[in-house]
């Protein structure tokens, strides 16, 4: 059994979902911070805030190097490597 959302709200992941989701992320975000040191992805819930997060920290493991998170607005987070940091504030992902 699945739980609807209230009308118009998101649909809920299923768990199979939800890992195909966060491996594609780590794809997909991984190879744009390789080629250009940061990446910016929206994440308009908290669930897709600690989705991002997750994300970063394993990133960070993989790559054995941090990967911080910068929330760019109430919309967007940015995911990037040491040099590419624009908040001096930003916490890293650790492994």
């Amino acid at each position: 059994m699945r739980l609807q959302p209230a009308e118009g709200g998101p649909t809920p992941l299923t768990e199979e979902e939800e890992q195909r989701f966060r491996a594609v992320l780590f794809s997909e975000l991984g190879n744009k911070i390789a080629d250009q040191g940061w990446a910016r992805f929206p994440a308009y819930t908290p669930q897709e805030r600690r989705r991002l997060v997750d994300v970063a920290q394993r990133l960070a493991a993989h790559w054995e190097q941090q990967v911080f998170v910068e929330a760019e607005d109430p919309c967007r987070m940015r995911l990037c490597l040491a040099g590419y940091r624009t908040q001096p504030e930003t916490l890293p992902a650790r492994p």
